[in-house]
């Protein structure tokens, strides 16, 4: 079926007041829309529709600048949208700008959780993650047709893992903003830094606590406390399982019941998906590709994951054009960050990661040894042969991957089985996200904003760096103490594994530090060895500082209380970085730019980070040091002295990073395909 039909069959979900054929666009010169503007307008909307620019810098959208967008609607609909045909808007699109004009003029809400909505959504930057496939061969972008199918449905899967299932009656279809948000962010909870602790800040009126379906209602709370009741049970362990749910059954007794048992009704349709873009894929040279997605599809029947990953482990940058992965692998998204969220991640090979891993493949076993040789006492290095990442640019993310805000930008898997055991795991670095002009310059802007102009000064807009932090960040998974590394303990002869360890979200924080402070770790042993030169070494140092703060400004726990692996792990990192002298925070000190929200009326701020580059080296051995300790011995009292100093204390400045990054909206993506 073309775009153009399915566009026809689909004006309930866009609420158009028309269909019909090609016309001329209608002018905006008398509302002067901005492009950041209009798109966040069509977000409040709910409207599948993207400004991507103004080439001609009229200040007004034309057919070759406007997109089409994913994944609106229900999730499972595969809905998609063709606003220009033959070089021109359609009729549909007179509707489009008559809708986002109107909100352009609405007064505000007098309901203050409808205003709390909108300030949600306009907290948003809708960012483009675009692919156009029209010139590939026909059985690639057949392929690329079922995959788009497939996502949707792994929306679907996880849309009813996050609970939104049960709530989605709930919406008032007449109001717009809220099923934007709601649709956007997996559920009724506001997700921005500046409304996400507002309990107030609802797609749902009475703003109901969302509950996620791996637990039964009864079970869950108004927060995560249940999490501790869970993992204190003594039949713990025959009831959590990364690949199952947790059911009440007979006489209330607890049970579980595996994915493929509990969700069949919504994995069957993606098995089936898989097998079509399998046989859709007739390019002798994708036999990899083509021997995963059968593997895959067989997992979501059987959900035995192990043989989809010893498939899924043979696909490289070498043998593939495309990269994906399909399955339930992280567990950050749900309350007790146990159990594995479905996902979709499709890309194309960004052949440009050859270049690295022939660089850093024959330095892994250095790794391994420089991190052993920190704490000889504690941990020994085993052998490691990990692929060292592919860079992939994303075409589309779906499920657990499609986050409101921000998206993962790098990853190592799978996370559990023979494959993660033995190291033959994948890692890759999403090198097309982030990378957009306005990304950039926002970046750069908020930057700014926190750092003295002399550390400023060391800042690249070029994207080598976060690029190689987060290559080194995905190679720490692999080394060290991971996972199934099992810490001795007088309680367990054989053992603890870092869950057991440290239950489950403290665990999650402490991978995510380790890994990250690789990214520091290994920037000196890169140096020494010629890899990278002195200047290249201090761009990714404040590359990955940088990063540190963005995540800070995000705040440390969920509204419900759960732990943000990311942001806690920066927090820590500065405070580290802070008392070794390597960072100094001067309260009295002028920023880089003091034009942000919150500057002084002489557009000058106080307070900014100045960094001691010949300082840092020592530093981040001492960081990587205590880390590598805590999670070889399992010392949970000595990771919670961690968190307590620099997640809850005041050793960071946390109020000044998150108001500094609050006068930013906050990168949401959206996804395009263009030529199916």
């Amino acid at each position: 079926m073309s775009l153009r039909a399915l566009f026809v069959c689909a004006p309930v979900a866009l609420a158009l007041a028309s269909c019909g054929g090609a016309r001329p666009h209608t002018s905006m010169r008398t509302a002067r829309i901005d492009r950041a503007r209009f798109n966040q307008l069509a977000l409040r909307q709910d409207l599948p529709v993207f400004w991507a620019s103004d080439d001609d810098d009229d200040g007004e959208p034309d057919p070759s600048e406007i997109r089409s967008l994913l994944y609106y609607g229900a999730p499972g609909t595969d809905a998609r949208y063709a606003f220009t045909e033959g070089g021109a808007f359609v009729r549909d699109f007179d509707d489009v700008l008559a809708r986002i004009e109107a909100e352009s003029r609405a007064p505000a809400p007098s309901d203050a959780r409808r205003a709390l909505v909108l300030a949600e959504l306009d907290h948003a930057a809708p960012t483009l993650v675009e692919t156009d496939v029209s010139a590939m061969p026909e059985a690639h972008r057949a392929f690329v047709g079922h995959m788009v199918r497939v996502g949707s449905l792994v929306d679907a899967l996880y849309a009813r893992q996050a609970g939104m299932d049960t709530l989605r009656a709930r919406l008032d279809p007449s109001d717009r903003a809220s099923a934007s948000l709601f649709r956007r962010n997996w559920g009724p909870a506001c997700r921005s830094s500046i409304t996400e602790r507002d309990p107030a800040c609802s797609a749902l009126e009475g703003a109901p606590h969302p509950l996620v379906d791996v637990y039964p209602a009864a079970m869950q709370g108004a927060d995560d406390s249940f999490c501790a009741a869970l993992e204190a049970r003594p039949d713990a362990a025959s009831l959590v399982g990364h690949f199952s749910v947790i059911r009440e059954g007979e006489g209330g007794a607890l049970v579980q019941v595996p994915y493929h048992e509990a969700y069949r009704d919504l994995m069957q349709p993606i098995a089936d998906e898989l097998r079509a873009a399998a046989a859709a894929m007739t390019d002798p040279s994708e036999s990899a590709l083509v021997a995963y997605l059968v593997a895959a599809a067989t997992a979501f029947e059987t959900n035995d994951w192990a043989p989809a990953d010893e498939a899924w482990s043979r696909m490289s940058a070498r043998n593939s054009q495309w990269y994906v992965r399909v399955g339930p692998d992280e567990t950050y998204w749900e309350p007790c960050s146990l159990h594995a969220g479905f996902h979709l991640s499709f890309a194309r090979i960004n052949q440009g990661s050859l270049v690295w891993q022939d660089r850093l493949t024959p330095l892994r076993a250095d790794m391994e040894g420089s991190l052993a040789a920190l704490v000889p006492e504690s941990y020994q290095a085993r052998e490691v042969a990990f692929t060292l990442p592919d860079f992939i640019d994303i075409v589309v993310n779906a499920g657990d991957d499609r986050d409101a805000f921000g998206a993962t930008v790098g990853q190592s898997l799978p996370n559990w089985g023979p494959v993660s055991d033995e190291g033959r795991g994948r890692t890759v670095a999403m090198s097309n996200l982030y990378t957009d002009p306005d990304s950039l310059a926002r970046r750069r802007a908020q930057a700014s904003s926190l750092l003295a102009s002399e550390s400023m000064a060391i800042y690249s807009d070029d994207q080598t760096s976060g690029l190689l932090s987060t290559i080194l960040h995905e190679a720490g998974h692999n080394l060290g103490p991971s996972h199934d590394y099992r810490a001795p303990s007088p309680t367990s002869p054989a053992g603890l594994t870092d869950d057991e360890a440290f239950g489950g979200a403290l665990a999650s924080m402490l991978e995510e530090l380790k890994a990250q402070s690789c990214a520091l770790f290994f920037v000196e042993l890169l140096r020494e060895r010629g890899i990278l030169t002195d200047a290249q070494a201090r761009e990714v140092y404040l590359d990955a500082i940088v990063w540190a703060f963005g995540h800070i400004s995000r705040g440390m726990y969920t509204p419900t209380g759960q732990r943000k692996a990311y942001s806690q792990l920066a927090a820590v990192q500065i405070g580290v970085l802070l008392d070794q002298g390597a960072i100094t925070w001067s309260p009295e000190a002028t920023a880089a730019d003091g034009t942000h929200t919150g500057a002084a009326a002489d557009g000058t701020h106080t307070g900014a980070f100045s960094i001691d580059f010949a300082r840092l080296p020592a530093a981040v051995r001492e960081l990587m040091t205590t880390v590598m300790r805590i999670k070889a011995t399992g010392d949970r009292s000595a990771a919670e002295a961690l968190a307590t100093r620099y997640v809850d204390g005041d050793r960071v400045p946390h109020a000044a990073i998150v108001e500094r990054y609050q006068g930013f909206p906050q990168a949401s993506f959206v996804y395009s395909v263009r030529g199916l």
